[in-house]
C-alpha cells in the first residue's frame, strides 16, 4: 500500500520528475517532423542493404527495438555494431552503401564516436539520433534528429529513453510512408499521460523482498525488457537478468523455482501468444508472475493502455519507471545515486 508520506518521498526524485516529462518531449518532438520527413524519403531513394546501430547502455535497448521495428516494417536487416572493434581493436568495418543509426543521450562517449568515425570513413552514412545536438557526434552525422528530451539530471536515464524510441518510430513512420503511424504516433503523448498514472504497486510489493527475477518480452517489446533490467539493477540493487521469451526454454528455464519472480511485457502483436504461453508455463512452475500487455491466469497482471502494437512497449515502460523508482525507495536506495556510476559514461 502506498501512503501519503511514501507518495511525497516518490516524487521527489529527480528520475520521478523526468521521467514524468516524457510525454511533454515526445511531444516536443512534432516540431521536427519535417527534417524526418526529409530524412525517410532520402532513405527510401538511398535503399540501404543494412542498418548498422551504434549505441551503449540504454541507448543500445532503444536500439534493440530499432531492429525489430525496422526489420519488420522496412525490411531491411540490422545489425548492432560493437563498440570495441574500433575503439580497442582498431579494426575498419566495410560499410559502403550502408546507413548506420547512432543513438546516444549525450553524444559524447570516445568508442561511440570512434565506430561511428570509421562506419562513416568507409561509406556509412550516419544518422545521429541525439538528445544534446551540439554534441560531437551531432557534428560528425550526415543527418541529425534532436530527441528533445531536455536536460536529465538522473543517472537513470528514463525521458531520453522513451524519446529515443519515439523517434525511431517516426523514423520508421516516414522511412516506409505509414500514415497510419504516423496519425498513432500524434496520439503518443497523450497515451504517456495515461500510462504514467497507472497502478503497478503490485510489482513494488512483490519485488520489495526480492533478489533477483527475469524480465523477458519479445520481438518490438524485447529492447524494454532489457530497459527494465537494468534500470532494475540500477535504481534498486536488483539482479536482473533480460531474456527474449523464446530464448527462455534454452537454459534460463532451468532456474526457475517457487516464488521466482518474472516481470513480462507483451504486446498486441504476432507475439502475444507466445508471450502468454511463457506465462502460463512459468506459473505452472512456481513462477511469480507480474504480466502487462497480456494475459494469463495466475500471473498478476499490471494495467496497460491498448494502443497501436509497434507503440505499446513505449507506453508500458513509462509505467514501470514510475514503479521502478517507488521499488528503489521501499528497498531503501536513493534511484539518483546508484553505486559506481555516472551520468555520463565515457567507454573507451
Amino acid at each position: 500500500m502506498i501512503t501519503d508520506q511514501s507518495e511525497a518521498a516518490a516524487q521527489a526524485t529527480a528520475m520521478f520528475r523526468e521521467a514524468a516529462e516524457a510525454a511533454d518531449a515526445v511531444a516536443r518532438q512534432e516540431s521536427a517532423t519535417g527534417e524526418l520527413e526529409r530524412i525517410g524519403a532520402a532513405l527510401r531513394k538511398r535503399s540501404p542493404p543494412v542498418v548498422i546501430t551504434c549505441a551503449r547502455g540504454s541507448s543500445d535497448h532503444s536500439a534493440t527495438y530499432a531492429k525489430y521495428a525496422i526489420e519488420t516494417r522496412i525490411g531491411v536487416p540490422v545489425a548492432s555494431a560493437a563498440p570495441s572493434i574500433a575503439s580497442v581493436y582498431g579494426s575498419p568495418l566495410k560499410a559502403d552503401g550502408a546507413v548506420c543509426i547512432a543513438i546516444s543521450q549525450s553524444g559524447r562517449s570516445p568508442d561511440l564516436l570512434a565506430t561511428v568515425a570509421g562506419l562513416k570513413a568507409t561509406g556509412a552514412c550516419v544518422i545521429a539520433l541525439v538528445n544534446e545536438t551540439d554534441s560531437p557526434l551531432a557534428e560528425m552525422a550526415d543527418e541529425v534528429f534532436g530527441l528533445a528530451a531536455g536536460q536529465e539530471r538522473s543517472v537513470a536515464a528514463t525521458k531520453s529513453f522513451i524519446a529515443s524510441l519515439a523517434g525511431i518510430a517516426r523514423l520508421v513512420a516516414e522511412w516506409s510512408d505509414d500514415d497510419v503511424l504516423r496519425s498513432d504516433l500524434r496520439e503518443l503523448p497523450s497515451l504517456l499521460r495515461r500510462a504514467w498514472d497507472l497502478d503497478w504497486i503490485g510489482l513494488v510489493e512483490g519485488l520489495k523482498g526480492a533478489t533477483d527475477l527475469y524480465v523477458l518480452g519479445r520481438g518490438v517489446g524485447f529492447g524494454v525488457a532489457q530497459e527494465a533490467a537494468l534500470k532494475l539493477k540500477e535504481t534498486s540493487q536488483l539482479h536482473a537478468e533480460a531474456f527474449s521469451t523464446a530464448e527462455l526454454r534454452h537454459g534460463p528455464m532451468a532456474l526457475v523455482r517457487k516464488g521466482f519472480p518474472a516481470l513480462m511485457f507483451g504486446q498486441a502483436d504476432e507475439t502475444g501468444r507466445n508471450v502468454g504461453e511463457t506465462a502460463r508455463a512459468l506459473v505452472e512452475r512456481g513462477a511469480r508472475v507480474f504480466l502487462t500487455g497480456a494475459q494469463a491466469e495466475g500471473a498478476t497482471v499490471l494495467p496497460a493502455i491498448s494502443c497501436a502494437p509497434l507503440l505499446e512497449p513505449i507506453v508500458q515502460i513509462q509505467s514501470f519507471y514510475r514503479a521502478a523508482n517507488a521499488l528503489a525507495l521501499a528497498r531503501g536506495v536513493d534511484p539518483d545515486r546508484p553505486p559506481h556510476l555516472a551520468k555520463i559514461t565515457e567507454t573507451h
